[in-house]
């Protein structure tokens, strides 16, 4: 490469450096805003993804029992249970957490209780959608649908 081009590289990476460096931030609700949202479509998602679950739990717990069990179909549950519990924390995360929910002041407000209740019951949907990964105990899959219907209650207000 000869000395004008390693300059012309050099003078590129120096501008893309500055412009980078300088940027500013942009700080929108939405990753693209659209203003096309589906909130009731997410809530009907996450309780397929938990019909699907428990679904799938009881499949396991079952399968396990027979006399030959078919590791391949007990894995495939497993499989598809856990596919199912990394939906839901991923709409919880990817949709409702980073554009849905927003920070609501001033602190003490009867609006900030409601947006920190918004993010605890969030919060326990991703840890219980968890539990729901590690085990096939059928008790996590009612308290996600109970904190489903919690959260749709307190987001959407009814």
């Amino acid at each position: 490469m000869g000395k004008n081009a390693r300059m012309a590289v050099v003078g590129l990476a120096m501008t893309l450096i500055s412009v980078t460096l300088s940027a500013v931030p942009a700080f929108s609700h939405c990753e693209i805003p659209c203003g096309i949202y589906g909130d009731e479509m997410r809530f009907a998602m996450m309780k397929e993804d938990i019909a699907t679950i428990e679904k799938s739990m009881k499949q396991i717990v079952e399968l396990s029992k027979q006399a030959s069990p078919n590791y391949n179909q007990i894995v495939r549950w497993v499989q598809n249970k856990e596919n199912h519990a990394d939906k839901i924390r991923d709409v919880v995360t990817q949709y409702f957490l980073a554009q849905r929910v927003k920070p609501v002041l001033p602190k003490g407000s009867a609006e900030h209780d409601a947006y920190l209740n918004k993010l605890e019951l969030l919060h326990e949907m991703i840890v219980t959608s968890m539990k729901c990964k590690q085990t096939t105990d059928l008790a996590h899959v009612e308290k996600l649908k109970q904190l489903v219907d919690r959260f749709e209650k307190a987001y959407l207000g009814h």
